[in-house]
């Protein structure tokens, strides 16, 4: 690997104060110098941001340690709108998130059943389901029962969620974090809108641009603290307690959670006999994007374009502006399929 020197902390700290000083000259006064000219926006486009939020929690300030006074991302769930009400997060825990297919092209042997990651099945099924028009390569109408998107839904205590920075901001206020609070507030100020505005299009715009201030912020005092560090003498980059793969269980699963731009990201795995035997990643975009569930839930993406109002028919640039609201990676959400749907490669390691 490189080796990490005087020079390179000088350039990654040279990059920390560039990234600061486009955002606070360009990127964050640009955008609330264009906000008074879409007002409109601060109303449309929340979906279930006014009422399901998640994260897992992120970038903690202490070594090893993943409690409240830690965090710089919050961990909680916000049901029904309570801001008053955060609720934990476990992602070890098989009854808060589940995955179903019932309207995905997928199958389960209980089809109406949601599974736990750490019991996902991945099994491809195209096909359209009743109530659909048309054929797989040209869709006319979709009714109530059609199967419509390789994404499956997950859900968290039975509950659709939207996840990223509107997410985490939102609870971050909501638990009165300085720094969110800080700058949720000053914002809303300098736009003259309230905090009901952040559960919008635009005021999902406007938290991924503050968290943008957050985090280079946050980035600099990283870079100060790793050359305090090296010059102290600590110069450990990685726990190496567990890297020999003979110190490793035969059987055991796991779950690695992170908050990734885009919102909750959680990858979580079961070995057996010594080798993965089931890997299941659920990312932001499969949460937000997901359709809908056994009870008709819509997913975020759904949520958040009823009642957009639509000036020419067809060319619906709002719809557009909504789903670009989210920063999608539908690449990240499914899988890929040949255009028969079916498995290109399978990796089989021994």
């Amino acid at each position: 690997g490189t080796m990490v020197n005087q020079i390179w902390v000088n350039y990654i700290r040279d990059i920390a104060k560039d990234t600061i000083k486009f955002i606070e000259e360009v990127y964050y006064p640009d955008l609330m110098a264009m906000a008074p000219f879409y007002k409109d926006w601060f109303k449309i486009g929340g979906g279930l941001s006014n009422q399901n939020l998640l994260c897992y929690g992120d970038f903690p300030r202490y070594a090893n340690d993943l409690s409240e006074k830690s965090l710089l991302m919050p961990n909680g769930a916000i049901i029904d709108g309570k801001l008053d009400e955060i609720h934990p997060v476990d992602l070890k825990d098989p009854n808060q998130i589940k995955e179903f297919v019932d309207h995905s092209w997928y199958q389960y042997p209980q089809p109406d059943a949601g599974l736990h990651p750490w019991d996902g099945i991945t099994d491809p099924k195209f096909e359209l389901g009743a109530g659909t028009e048309g054929t797989k390569t040209d869709i006319k109408w979709l009714g109530a029962e059609s199967r419509y998107s390789w994404i499956k839904a997950p859900r968290w205590n039975g509950h659709a969620m939207e996840t990223g920075p509107l997410a985490r901001m939102v609870l971050a206020y909501a638990k009165k974090m300085p720094e969110q609070t800080e700058l949720v507030n000053e914002a809303l100020s300098k736009a003259g809108v309230p905090i009901q505005a952040m559960f919008s299009t635009l005021g999902r715009t406007l938290a991924r641009c503050l968290e943008a201030r957050m985090m280079a912020r946050e980035m600099l005092r990283c870079v100060d603290e790793l050359e305090a560090n090296i010059k102290a003498g600590d110069e450990v980059a990685a726990n190496m307690e567990k890297w020999e793969p003979s110190t490793w269980p035969l059987e055991c699963k796991g779950v690695g959670p992170a908050e990734a731009p885009r919102g909750a990201l959680g990858h979580w795995c079961v070995i057996k006999d010594g080798v993965i035997a089931n890997w299941q990643a659920v990312v932001p975009s499969t949460w937000n994007a997901s359709p809908r569930d056994p009870k008709g839930q819509l997913g975020a993406y759904e949520a958040a374009l009823l009642g957009t109002p639509v000036a020419v028919a067809n060319q619906p640039l709002e719809i557009l502006r909504t789903i670009h609201s989210f920063d999608p990676c539908l690449a990240c959400a499914t899988h890929v399929l040949s255009t028969e749907g079916q498995e290109l490669c399978k990796v089989q390691v021994r």
